[in-house]
């Protein structure tokens, strides 16, 4: 009968699995993470099955999220779709998954001016944006058109974080503050018609699935590698192995906002 696997297993595992994409299935049975009650993909795909005739996904990562909400808009979709993605792996991998379905991938940088003209959709979306670039987005917006997206809240994850790096300033922990988000939508000239936050339940039930994690959500411990925080980790292996799985909480706000 095979024995529990080791450390070294473990954390070879999740060092050499790829990062590309915006895929977490291979978490399954490794990691979870309870999502929230509204379901932005569903939705996504409600509006994109609704009277929006130009959509523009934003920081689609590896085009998993858009392509799930378009196979479930079916025929009756948006007539242009277009995407943008500042990372070169993601943008090669959305464009693969995303070219059949008649969606151009523009690679642009996250922190850039969006390349698209005044007044060009009716619809902006984006899921976990890097940082919502509110004077742009207004700008890309028809009168009367819409944000739709699902942001990553204040202090998420950040169990995880401080493991690693240690006690965090308290002016880290309120970044991304969904209020101050509505007060820079507002400066943009937006009108938010929609603000809901929840924070969810996350476990990792092995070393190599939290190596994996930060590899490939690279913001949350830069410059993360297995050398680096090599005795972390065995640390963290044998908290694992005698408490059960690292509990940690993901914070996520939906916001809606429209174009006066």
């Amino acid at each position: 009968m095979t024995g529990p696997r080791s450390f070294d297993e473990l954390v070879a595992e999740g060092a050499s699995v790829p990062t590309e994409g915006w895929d977490f299935s291979w978490f399954e049975g490794r990691a979870t993470e309870a999502r929230p009650s509204w379901g932005y993909a569903r939705s996504l795909a409600e509006r994109l099955a609704g009277s929006a005739t130009a959509v523009l996904d934003v920081q689609t990562g590896g085009g998993e999220v858009l392509d799930f909400a378009l196979r479930a808009a079916g025929p009756d979709r948006a007539p242009l779709v277009v995407a943008t993605e500042g990372w070169a792996p993601n943008v090669a991998e959305a464009t693969r998954l995303l070219r059949p379905r008649g969606v151009p991938v523009v690679a642009s940088a996250d922190d850039a001016p969006l390349p698209f003209a005044d007044g060009a959709f009716d619809l902006v979306v984006s899921r976990h944006p890097v940082e919502p670039h509110w004077d742009e987005i207004a700008r890309v917006l028809a009168p009367g058109g819409a944000y739709f997206a699902q942001h990553v809240g204040p202090a998420s994850v950040f169990e995880l974080i401080e493991y690693f790096l240690g006690p965090l300033p308290e002016a880290t922990g309120r970044h991304r503050d969904p209020e101050r988000e509505r007060a820079d939508a507002e400066a943009a000239g937006l009108e938010v018609v929609e603000l809901r936050s929840e924070r969810l339940r996350m476990e990792f039930f092995d070393v190599g699935a939290v190596v994996h994690f930060l590899r490939k959500v690279v913001w949350m411990v830069p410059g993360f590698t297995v050398e680096a925080y090599h005795d972390r980790l065995r640390d963290l292996h044998e908290r694992i192995r005698a408490d059960g799985p690292f509990v940690a909480h993901s914070s996520r706000h939906l916001f809606e906002a429209r174009k006066p």
